[in-house]
C-alpha cells in the first residue's frame, strides 16, 4: 500500500506514472510537478535523472515478476479474476512497453532481465505441473518474452492505442487477446507433431554429419 512506502519509493512510483504518460523525455521538473514536489527533492533522493530512471526500470521489472508469481499461486478462477485487476497495472505496462519500444542499452538490459526472470517463473510452473517442460527452457523463455512484448506493441499500433493511457491499453488488449492466447497455449496450433519430428530428425542428421 502507498501508505507503507518511503518518501523515496513514493517519488519513484510517481516517476513511473509520469514516464508512462509522458514518455522518457519527461524532465525532472515535469516529474516533480506530477508528484507535487520540487525538482530539488527528486535530486536529493536520486542524485540524477538517470539514477531515477534506473530505479524505475528495476521497480517495473519487480512488479511484472510479482504478477507472474502471484498468478502461479492462484487457482484458474482466481487467475481469470486478475484480468479485472489490470487497471492497477496500467502504468507498469505502459512504462514497460515504452522502454522496449525505445530500444537502446536500457531496453536490452530490461529484456534480458525479463528473460532471466521468466525462465525462473517457467521452471517453477513446470515443477508445479502448470506448464509443460521444454527441451530448451532458456530459449523458450526468450521466445515468450520477445513474442509477448512484440505482440503487445503490435496490438497497440493496430488498435491505435495510446501508450499514455495505461488502463485503457491493458483493458483493450486483454479483451482482444485473452481467449485466443489461452486457447493457443492450451490446445496448441498444429494438428500433429510431424513438423517438430522432422525438425528434430534434421537436427540429429546435422549433428551426425
Amino acid at each position: 500500500m502507498s501508505g507503507d512506502l518511503s518518501a523515496r519509493d513514493r517519488l519513484r512510483d510517481a516517476a513511473i506514472e509520469s514516464f508512462a504518460r509522458r514518455g522518457f523525455g519527461a524532465t525532472v521538473r515535469e516529474i516533480a510537478a506530477d508528484a507535487g514536489v520540487t525538482a530539488g527533492l527528486i535530486t536529493h533522493h536520486f542524485g540524477s535523472r538517470a539514477r531515477l530512471r534506473t530505479e524505475c526500470d528495476t521497480e517495473v521489472l519487480r512488479r511484472i515478476q510479482a504478477i507472474n508469481e502471484d498468478g502461479l499461486r492462484r487457482s484458474p478462477e482466481q487467475q481469470l479474476a486478475m484480468i479485472g485487476e489490470i487497471d492497477a497495472q496500467g502504468s507498469t505496462m505502459s512504462y514497460a512497453l515504452r522502454l522496449v519500444r525505445d530500444g537502446g542499452p536500457a531496453s536490452r538490459d530490461f529484456l534480458e532481465r525479463m528473460v532471466a526472470d521468466s525462465l525462473g517463473y517457467l521452471e517453477a510452473a513446470v515443477a508445479a505441473g502448470v506448464v509443460k517442460p521444454s527441451r530448451d527452457a532458456a530459449t523458450r523463455a526468450r521466445y515468450l518474452v520477445a513474442t509477448q512484448f512484440g505482440g503487445l506493441l503490435l496490438y497497440a499500433e493496430l488498435l491505435g492505442l495510446d501508450l499514455a493511457d495505461g488502463p485503457a491499453l491493458v483493458r483493450r488488449i486483454a479483451a482482444e487477446t485473452a481467449f485466443t492466447a489461452l486457447e493457443l497455449y492450451t490446445n496448441g496450433l498444429l494438428a500433429n507433431r510431424s513438423l517438430l519430428d522432422q525438425y528434430l530428425a534434421n537436427q540429429e542428421e546435422e549433428t551426425v554429419t
